[in-house]
């Protein structure tokens, strides 16, 4: 008669169940896992965009020498778009609507105005697609998302800084003298950038998620300009239109970019130190590239983990 053998059961403990969440997470961070593109802390995304600020610096660069590179003329384009722009204001709002008439330096208050508000439009149109047009790179390679809203800033900052070497000749042509308040324009343009790119990292969120507001901004921007005495002195038509209401004159004057392209021009031209600008013009300028720059920042920075998916 044959034996059955019989097999005790194992006397070894099974492992402990790492099933649920909890116990996952614990396991993670004892390994020093973490979640693939998590958001990192604030000062953690800061040290993180420092760390590639040479990036940054080199597709801004990259960018702007490609826009142009199929053109015959290159990047002669870079300086003639804003001047046939500002040649087609001057015709239709200076000679047609005379807007011109009261208004000193005419030709240099006009260029100055579209060259510096140039800046603070192509800067805000290229945020709003800044995710949504680079999908690609934003899904291959991992780096600060807020990168791409800032190169696109800066892009437009080397744009504005060949135009101005175009806008010198035109003042020293139409007899403004170069002064030492032309060092003022320095300040200028960092507040201007600072508020230019807040305002692209905004936009370049609101574009992630829809993109179907790149093709409504430029309506908005058109109607920013005119409201920014771009080709008409703000000051003037106040004074022309008593009868609107009191809020209207206080609310165009701290309208941000009204207020760049008035500190630009008090730097460069000579006969607006004849109106000495109130010292809390500069304040606002301040201000608002406080509020856009620190806000639009932390805005952006908030949906980091959402930046390509779906």
């Amino acid at each position: 008669m044959s034996q059955v053998l019989h097999t005790p059961p194992p006397t070894t403990s099974a492992p402990a169940k790492t099933g649920t969440g909890t116990d996952l997470r614990a396991l993670a961070a004892r390994h020093g896992l973490s979640v693939s593109g998590a958001r990192p802390s604030l000062p953690e995304y800061v040290r993180q965009l420092w760390a590639r600020r040479h990036f940054i610096t080199a597709f801004a660069t990259a960018k702007l020498t490609a826009q142009y590179s199929q053109a015959k003329l290159g990047q002669l384009w870079q300086v003639m778009n804003p001047l046939l722009n500002a040649a087609v204001y001057y015709f239709i709002f200076g000679v047609l609507l005379g807007t011109k008439h009261g208004v000193p330096d005419y030709v240099p208050f006009l260029v100055t105005g579209v060259f510096v508000w140039t800046f603070t439009q192509s800067s805000i149109m290229a945020g709003t697609r800044a995710i949504s047009g680079n999908l690609g790179l934003v899904r291959a390679l991992h780096f600060p998302r807020a990168a791409l809203p800032i190169s696109f800033a800066l892009q437009q900052l080397q744009q504005l800084l060949f135009s101005m070497a175009a806008l010198v000749v035109i003042l020293l042509c139409f007899g403004v003298p170069v002064a030492a308040s032309w060092l003022l324009a320095v300040p200028v343009l960092v507040l201007q950038f600072t508020f230019n790119a807040g305002v692209a990292m905004i936009m370049a969120r609101m574009g992630a998620r829809t993109p179907d507001i790149a093709q409504l901004m430029p309506f908005v921007l058109r109607t920013w300009m005119y409201v920014s005495g771009v080709m008409w002195s703000l000051d003037r038509v106040l004074a022309d239109h008593r009868d609107l209401p009191s809020w209207v004159g206080p609310v165009l004057q701290a309208n941000p970019a009204a207020v760049y392209i008035d500190l630009m021009r008090f730097a460069l031209i000579d006969s607006f130190h004849a109106n000495q600008l109130p010292t809390h013009v500069w304040l606002i300028a301040t201000g608002w590239a406080l509020l856009a720059g620190v806000g639009g920042f932390i805005y952006f920075w908030k949906a980091e983990e959402t930046y390509g998916r779906g």
